[in-house]
């Protein structure tokens, strides 16, 4: 498995950068932070492999019908929403977790970011962060988790 991530490694290389409106982030055995501003973020690909990824994506003007296909195997993503983006979970975790936060779950006129993909043995946090206490977050009606506990 090792020989193969680090075959990935050279063979898929990252791509996108702050302005970049699709991402194609690839992090095997290393870490990868970027703070975006695209005017027009539709989405795009992550996998963390052996690695991290951190995405701040506050200041990102997001475009109808952005998905986001996440890919985690022993590594994690971690990304910073604006609250009041909504945001709509497809994931699948197996010995991982997801937690995907959505304060405007409920509002119908809500930009949203659709999240596809698989979580092995890592995890993946997505959403507004807010100061709330780990137990008050946890009880959120407007919160979806799923897995084992990480994230």
């Amino acid at each position: 498995m090792m020989a193969a991530a680090a075959f990935v490694r050279r063979a898929v290389p990252s791509r996108g950068d702050e302005e970049t409106d699709e991402l194609g982030l690839v992090a095997v055995f290393n870490g990868i932070e970027l703070k975006s501003r695209a005017r027009a973020f539709s989405g795009g690909s992550m996998l963390a492999w052996f690695g991290g990824i951190e995405v701040d994506l506050r200041e990102v003007e997001l475009a109808p019908g952005a998905q986001l296909s996440l890919h985690t195997l022993f590594g994690g993503i971690a990304m910073t929403t604006p609250p009041n983006w909504r945001i709509e979970s497809e994931m699948k975790a197996l010995a991982g977790g997801i937690d995907a936060r959505s304060p405007a779950h409920d509002d119908p006129h809500a930009a949203t970011l659709t999240l596809t993909g698989t979580v092995l043995f890592g995890g993946v946090a997505v959403g507004a962060r807010s100061d709330r206490p780990p137990s008050t977050a946890r009880s959120s009606a407007n919160e979806t988790r799923t897995g084992d506990g990480f994230g």
